[in-house]
């Protein structure tokens, strides 16, 4: 199976490593250059990318950045044992509560923003309704 690492942009990389600790009990492992870090605590690492200026080349293109909400079709859920608990720790270390989501007899989440616009969500013990929705087929 190939390793898989994500890779999160955000504009300041310490408010960045505060929120991902504090907010998400990620550790810091290293520190790769002055704008790049690498945390573990999850199931693969995860990087931060301090990207704050607004366009920046790469590989011969020029890339515009939008630090803004914005929703992508690629997001984060992150699995923890109580989501009221989980949530009020990630709103103290910034995130923004966007909404709760209850689906009786499978889950409960909770979509955030991180503190630079990155849409994660908060899942509570998703695999009992994993079963139930394999069940119904």
């Amino acid at each position: 199976m190939p390793e898989v690492h994500v890779y999160i942009e955000i504009d300041d990389l310490e408010r960045g490593i505060a929120f991902y600790v504090e907010g998400l009990g990620l550790q810091l492992a290293r520190r790769l250059t002055p704008r790049w870090v690498e945390l573990t605590g999850a199931q693969m690492p995860i990087h931060l990318l301090a990207r704050p200026e607004p366009r920046f080349e790469s590989g011969g293109h020029v890339l515009r950045k939008d630090f803004s909400r914005h929703w992508t079709p690629i997001h984060l859920d992150f699995v923890v044992a109580d989501v009221d608990a989980a949530v009020e720790r990630a709103v103290q270390a910034g995130a923004t509560l966007e909404r709760r989501v209850e689906h009786p007899g499978l889950w409960r989440l909770a979509a955030l923003a991180d503190p630079f616009g990155n849409g994660f969500d908060l899942i509570e013990n998703p695999e009992p309704g994993y079963a139930v929705l394999t069940a119904r087929r």
